[in-house]
């Protein structure tokens, strides 16, 4: 191998011939001929010979010893260059290599990006495996498609691929990204297909071992077809991704909102005490200006009836009557009339005086307002900027609120007081320390650098020095400069990306390292006095409520110190000075620069300290800032001796005491004992009775006139007048005065063409609609009335009192107050003073401005506009418009705008705080899709008819009152109108926007949720603090089946509804989080508990349409899961007869007991236990069963039984309940106890169905004493008892059918029973047969399918000689053969015939224990319900009835029952002909 060091140029060149099969003595003929030249690993020390090779357009150098790249000026036609794995240290000499398209420069050691601005051709760049840690230099590349600069030291992404729009591959792997704020940048890259950030050739950059690293980039980049060398093409994919990322933002929107709520809440809470506090000075106020009027008024009626001259101005005569005091002049000279009115004068100034000393106080209550505001902003401004930093970094920075519950609350707060001490901070007065909130930071990324950082010193130490390394762990309070204040950028910075962020603040300070304290003074004292010096050099008022270093903030971060070595006292702090160390420790008593070194001669002429904390107390430099962690940050305020007490934080602002240096907002007792003087004093005001009607008579016994025209001033001050009747004929009339009245409007006053002054303050005047025809009016108070609405009271003064020179309208409770002054200025242009004060020509000329920006011009759209096409694929909380004109830089072209074509461009509109009035001149913006009007004047929705594409629309902030105008708006996904005035939601204007996803409604005045019952499409409803009282109102959101996230905090539904929260999530099922918390399964398991199965009026009136439940005649609800019945009142059911709830889950009759007038109840297939539910102990009580107590007419609670009584049957005690019930239906309830169902308090009860139960005994049935027929087929009776039927003597019916039944006792009470069926017991003996001669009136028996019972073949061999002999067809039912006594031989006639049915005997075994549910299948038989009765025939019937035969539980043995016309009326409802309003 040639070695480089002695190699000239002709050797290189020879080397190059010989590498690529040229000849060098023909390289004059070959080399022009030569396109591509290749050498590997041959130690070319240089780039020499290009001159004979000028049409090369590949060069391929690898593995030489090259430091630069040269000679290829000679090469105009290179395209492709690789010069890789050499020893390149700059990129250079390629600058006439124009039409280079590919460079690959691998491997080198080159550490910036530069010298590449004219290869405009260039199309692929390798340069992965270099030392660069800035991407820069790429600006001119606009057809670069793939570049790789993996394997570098590359922090930052930044916005410097912006120009490489047709960038398509792209690597990055092998670096340090570690935030996902820098793989946002990359989504400007719209043909991106290939990313690499994690490419298996190189370690993963820090970024790709977080949470959610993938969906973040296919979010971000969906046009990505494969990511760290996967394929990502699948749209599923995508779509999994995007969906992830929605549901992010879903629920970092309502947790900003939650945070905005609780700030609201606060907002409103100190306006609340605002408006406490200022109550006593406005009364005080009134009271004062009340008095003014009357004595001004009285002064007036003296100087007309001549009694005070009147030849003089009020001033003018204060002045003689204060120089007369001054010259002593003798009062007994003074005539009369200048005593009296002397003594006016006198009073009405110090009336005038307390005044302004109220309004004072107004104003200081007002300023501590706004600075207690701003406090609480600040605050909340900080959470939602962590809340937001979490969604940017998706969830892996987190902020976590501690409370004295959490351990490491506690621990955190320990420290911060075991290191603060008193003695350090005495100079300031300050005696203690108030921790307001500690929040811990949760930072993957920087305790992932960190532990990384912290594993590689470890590794390098030997073993016995790494026993002690937790020694070298502290945590330590950082330092910040006073001279930068903490700002919220400047913090979340900080916690977010660590303290890198501070290197030139660090070099600025001349230390390359962090700055840290295991001391609370020592990061605090600089900041104090820092502060202290700027207040005095601004010369503030020293009687400012609170010193401004009271409230700080800190951090504390986890400090790995590694070597630590003492600072010397002049080298500067560097890791130059300080070579293998790791921090530097400087103890406090060694420092030269302590920010309180002045106290310590303060603190020498004290006596000895306490404490020996400044021993202890030491700055920390730790110069690698990766090795700082900052876990912790603490609001805090410090207590000082002047004890501030907050005029918000006490019941009252009055005081007694007077010794506090500060009483600013306070009222102190002296100021009411001033008062009280002032009140009293001479003249005082005289009671006059109050004017409440105004008539003509009236009018001139005030005027003092005798006609209408005679009349210019008229003072009806303090009556209690609410309407100026027939004011409008006093046409000569100049000044009129109406303070202190109840006037509600003043829609009298108009047409008064001479009328100068008029004084309408203290009043409770709503609206000015109704003044017109006020030209000449020159004076006007309207304060201290109750005018909100901007806009209107401005048209109208504009409109029609268009001179007025002096307006008053404070103390009104305006809707904009801060935009008030400067709209009331720029459309009143001839007013002089408003509120007092004088207008200058600068509020003038800036009124004007106002009220030209306040319009939609040409230049607003200009300004405010932008042309994106595309949704910003951005992890924000805001709206689209708010970010497109914040990020975006594609604006209308100022060149073409002279033209109307950008019209149609705009896609992107943001006018918020633009003082608008009106939205207009929109026509044009066709393809508009994302638009902002929030903190606006608007009252209406309007000007958006041309704007058919908008998608999404803020309103926020504004005075709209009805949301007509966007009904038309067809595409709309996304609309918000917070803190408006709307009070209903308009049904038409939401069946159209069929789109719409997204609502936010909250803060305002609706009542009504009614217009949403069609908004199909909602997933988001936010519609907190509005006037939904009712919990009806959730019912119409019902039929939103896509609702995920709904807030209603603050509605009055949320007070007003018994266990709200489970009441909502039960019924509406879709959801996952309810007012700001997530909706957990043990929430939907306790909504199903509580409020699960109940049927409620609203359900019903629900499946009706209406709620006029007194139409219905029958209530069937079957298949429903129902518990519970709760249908109150039930008054308004009583026409309801017939009621079927068939398989539902019912333990009990529940509410059913309540309506009046049931006569048919069907309850098959349920579980009832007993008619009202047994009460249980509380302690014995199951948690489903404490949640049914909570439900209005469960029937738990009620007063039941005694166990005593329930077991013996009786029921005699009980109160008799649902007399109009006569038949009752409870087959299949897996009922084992009769006595316990409490059937006797039925007392009219005729037919009972209990068939299909477990009931082994026949008891508790001693109150039917009207019963005629009981059906107890299917179920486990063994015997009658003497108790069974003891009172059953009007019973005519009775079927055992399938039970167990051995004998036949206890059938004497049966004095009417015809018919009685015993088929399928366990009868052995023809001997009980014969126990039924006892039952005299017996016609008809079954004792089909008894073991003991032989089976005859004919009528004569049972032994019934009543039969006859011959049959048609073959006896389809064998009887058994039985000798029948002369006691039932009547029963039987010599027609009787059974008809002809076959069943297989094994087949209806096996179904008999089958149980079916099929509720909708409902029958006139009662013992259809079961399948055991069929229809019989006998002999001397003249009504028989054929009743329908229904299959249920799949059996098919029949039985035939006789039926007559009674019989039939009323057995079972659900198949009668049909009655209107049946359920």
């Amino acid at each position: 191998m040639i070695q480089s060091h002695n190699q000239n140029t002709e050797e290189i060149i020879k080397e190059l011939c010989t590498s690529n099969g040229l000849s060098y003595e023909k390289i004059d003929k070959e080399g022009p001929e030569t396109t591509t030249l290749e050498m590997f690993f041959s130690g070319y020390p240089m780039i020499a010979g290009m001159p004979f090779f000028p049409n090369l357009t590949t060069l391929t150098l690898v593995g030489q010893s090259i430091q630069k790249i040269s000679d290829l000026e000679y090469c105009p036609l290179l395209k492709n260059l690789w010069i890789a794995e050499c020893c390149l240290t700059k990129i250079d000499g390629l600058q006439h290599c124009t039409n280079l398209e590919k460079l690959y420069l691998y491997y080198n050691e080159i550490s910036t990006i530069e010298n590449l601005e004219t290869l405009m051709k260039l199309e692929i760049i390798w340069l992965n495996n270099n030392q660069i840690k800035e991407i820069q230099g790429l600006h001119t590349l606009q057809n670069l498609k793939e570049l790789n600069l993996a394997g570098n030291l590359i922090h930052k992404i930044g916005t410097c691929f912006d120009p490489n729009e047709q960038l398509e591959r792209l690597n990055l792997s092998g670096n340090r990204i570690c935030s996902f704020k820098e793989l946002s940048n990359l989504a400007s890259l719209p043909h991106l297909k290939d990313l690499s950030l994690n490419d298996p050739q190189y370690d993963p950059n820090p970024i790709c071992l977080l949470c959610n690293y993938a969906t973040h980039v296919l979010y971000h980049m969906p046009q990505l077809q494969r990511l760290d060398t996967y394929n990502v093409c699948q749209k599923q994919i995508k779509v999994l991704a995007e969906a992830t990322v929605m549901k992010k933002i879903m629920y970092y929107n309502m947790r900003v909102k939650s945070v905005h709520r609780q700030l609201n809440e606060e907002l409103e809470k100190l306006k609340e005490r605002k408006c406490k506090l200022q109550k006593l000075p406005e009364d005080r106020i009134k009271l004062f200006k009340c008095n003014i009027k009357h004595l001004e008024h009285e002064l007036t009626e003296l100087q007309t009836s001549g009694k005070i001259q009147n030849n003089k101005s009020i001033k003018s005569k204060r002045l003689e009557i204060e120089k007369s005091i001054e010259d002593g002049e003798n009062t007994d000279e003074a005539s009369e009339e200048s005593s009296l009115e002397r003594k006016f004068l006198l009073k009405l100034d110090a009336l005038r005086e307390r005044i302004t000393f109220w309004n004072r106080k107004l104003d200081e209550i007002e300023k501590i307002y706004q600075m207690e505001v701003k406090k609480k902003k600040k605050s909340n401004s900080l959470v939602v900027q962590f809340l937001v930093t979490e969604l940017e970094t998706v969830g892996n920075t987190r902020f976590e609120e501690g409370s004295p519950s959490d351990s490491w609350f506690n621990s955190c707060y320990d420290l911060i007081l075991s290191r603060f001490c008193a003695w350090d901070f005495k100079a300031y007065s300050i005696t203690g320390l108030k921790i307001n909130r500690i929040i811990r930071v949760h930072n993957r990324i920087l305790r992932m650098i960190f532990e990384e950082k912290f594993q590689m010193f470890l590794d390098k130490e030997v073993l016995s020095e790494t026993e002690n390394y937790r020694k070298m762990l502290e945590c330590l309070f950082y330092v910040f400069d006073p001279d930068l204040p903490v700002k919220k950028k400047q913090l979340l910075q900080v916690l977010e990306d660590g303290f890198q962020a501070m290197e030139e603040h660090k070099r600025s300070r001349r230390e390359e390292a962090v700055l840290l304290s295991n001391s609370l003074s020592i990061c605090e004292c600089p900041r104090i006095e820092f502060l202290q010096q700027q207040m005095k050099d601004e010369r503030k008022n020293n009687n400012d409520l609170e010193e401004p270093f009271i409230h700080g903030k800190l951090i504390i971060a986890k400090v790995f110190l590694g070597h630590s070595v003492p600072a010397c006292e002049k080298d500067p702090i560097s890791q130059v000075n300080y070579p293998g160390a790791n921090s530097v420790f400087r103890p406090r008593k060694y420092l030269l620069s302590d920010t309180s070194a002045a106290n310590d001669e303060t603190y020498s002429s004290m006596e000895h300290r306490n404490c020996d904390c400044r021993h202890r107390q030491c700055e920390w430099f730790v110069f690698d800032h990766e090795l700082v962690l900052p876990e912790y940050v603490v609001e805090f305020e410090y207590t000082t001796l002047v004890k501030v007490q907050s005029l918000f934080s006490t019941l009252s602002n009055v005081i007694v005491e007077e010794r506090k240096k500060n009483t600013e907002g306070f009222i102190l007792s002296s100021d009411l004992q001033c008062d009280d003087e002032v009140m009293n004093m001479e003249p005082t005001v005289k009671a006059r009775p109050k004017i409440v009607c105004l008539d003509e008579k009236t009018v001139l016994s005030v005027a003092k006139a005798n006609i209408y025209s005679q009349i210019t001033v008229l003072n009806l001050h303090g009556n209690s007048l609410s309407k100026l009747r027939d004011i409008s004929k006093l046409t000569g009339l100049r000044k009129l005065i109406v303070s202190f009245n109840e006037f509600t409007s003043l829609d009298d006053v108009y047409h008064m063409p001479n009328l100068e002054y008029f004084d309408a303050s203290h009043n409770h005047v709503i609206t000015l609609e109704g003044i017109r025809g006020l030209s000449r009016l020159k004076y006007l108070d309207l304060s201290w009335n109750q005018l909100k609405k901007t806009g209107e009271e401005i048209n109208v003064l504009h409109k029609h009192t268009s001179n007025v020179l002096s307006l008053d309208i404070r103390h009104n409770p305006w809707h904009k107050p801060a935009s008030l002054r400067l709209s009331v200025i720029g459309r009143l242009k001839a007013l002089t003073h408003l509120d007092g004060v004088q207008i200058t020509e600068e509020e003038a000329a800036a009124a004007l401005c106002f009220i030209a920006g306040s319009k939609i011009s040409q230049a607003s759209l200009l300004e405010h506009s932008r042309t994106d096409e595309a949704r910003p694929r951005v992890l924000s909380v805001h709206p689209y418009a708010k970010i497109l004109t914040q990020i975006s830089k594609n604006k209308v072209d100022s060149q073409t705008h002279f033209s109307s074509s950008w019209y149609p461009r705009i896609t992107v509109l943001d006018l918020d705080g633009q003082h608008l009035s009106k939205i207009a001149n929109l026509e044009k913006l066709e393809n508009l899709r994302w638009a902002s009007f929030s903190n606006n004047n608007l009252t209406k929705i309007e000007g958006l008819e041309s704007c058919l594409n908008l998608e999404e629309l803020t309103l926020d902030g504004n005075c709209i009152s009805n949301l007509e105008g966007i009904s038309k708006l067809t595409k709309l996904t996304r609309l918000s109108v917070n803190n408006n005035h709307l009070t209903t939601l308009e049904r038409r204007v939401f069946e159209n926007l069929s789109h719409l996803h997204y609502l936010s409604l909250e803060s305002n005045r609706i009542t009504s949720l009614v217009g949403l019952q069609k908004a199909y499409a909602l997933i988001e409803l936010y519609i907190s603090n509005n006037y939904v009282s009712t919990y009806q109102e959730i019912y119409h959101l019902k039929g939103l089946n896509n609702l995920v996230m709904l807030d209603m905090y603050g509605n009055l539904i949320v007070w007003k509804q018994d266990n709200y929260r489970l009441f909502v999530i039960f019924h509406l099922p879709s959801l996952k989080a309810l007012d700001g918390t997530a909706v957990e399964t043990a929430d939907i398991e306790s909504a199903k508990d509580l409020f699960g199965g109940r049927l409620t009026c609203d359900m019903i009136a629900e499946r009706l349409g209406h709620s006029d439940f007194t139409k219905m005649h029958e209530l069937n609800w079957t298949t429903s899961m129902i518990r519970t019945v709760d249908l109150v009142p039930a008054d308004q059911f009583r026409n309801v007869c017939n009621v079927n709830l068939q398989n539902n889950n019912l333990t009990s009759f529940s509410g059913l007991i309540f309506l009046p007038n049931v006569k048919i109840l069907c309850l098959n297939y349920n579980h009832i236990e007993s008619v009202l539910p047994r009460q249980k102990p509380q302690n014995h009580l199951t948690n489903r069963q404490q949640l049914y107590q909570k439900v209005t007419s469960s029937g738990y609670g009620q007063q039941g039984s005694s166990k005593v009584s329930r077991d013996a049957g009786f029921g005699e005690n009980l109160p008799p309940i649902m007399q109009s019930l006569e038949v009752l239906h409870l087959g299949y309830n897996g009922i084992s106890n009769l006595a316990q169902l409490q059937l006797s308090r039925l007392k009219n009860l005729k037919l009972l169905f209990l068939q299909g139960n477990e009931i082994s005994q026949i008891e508790g049935l001693e109150g039917l004493q009207l019963l005629q027929e009981l059906v107890l087929d299917h179920n486990r009776v063994k015997t009658i008892t003497e108790g069974s039927f003891a009172r059953q003597t009007s019973l005519l019916a009775l079927h055992l059918e399938e039970n167990r039944l051995r004998e036949l006792n206890n059938l004497q009470p049966l004095v009417k029973l015809q018919k009685l069926f015993l088929g399928f017991n366990k009868i052995q003996e023809l001997s009980e047969l014969e126990k039924l001669e006892v039952v005299s009136s017996l016609k008809e028996l079954s004792i089909y399918g008894n073991p003991g019972i032989p089976v005859a073949n004919s009528p004569m061999d049972c032994g019934f000689p009543g039969l006859p002999i011959t049959f048609s067809k073959h006896p389809p039912m064998r009887v058994t053969n039985v000798n029948l006594l002369e006691g039932i031989n009547h029963l039987f006639g010599s027609d009787l015939m059974f008809p002809h049915v076959f069943e297989d005997p094994l087949l209806n075994e096996a179904n008999k224990h089958k149980k079916s549910k099929n509720p909708g299948m409902v029958t006139n038989n009662p013992r259809s319900i079961h399948a055991e009765i069929a229809l019989r025939q006998v002999k001397g019937a003249t009504a028989n009835l054929l009743n329908q035969l229904t299959q249920q539980s799949g059996t098919t043995r029949s039985a035939f029952v006789h039926q007559n016309s009674r019989e039939n009326d009323g057995r079972m409802p659900a198949n009668s002909p049909s009655r209107p309003n049946r359920m």
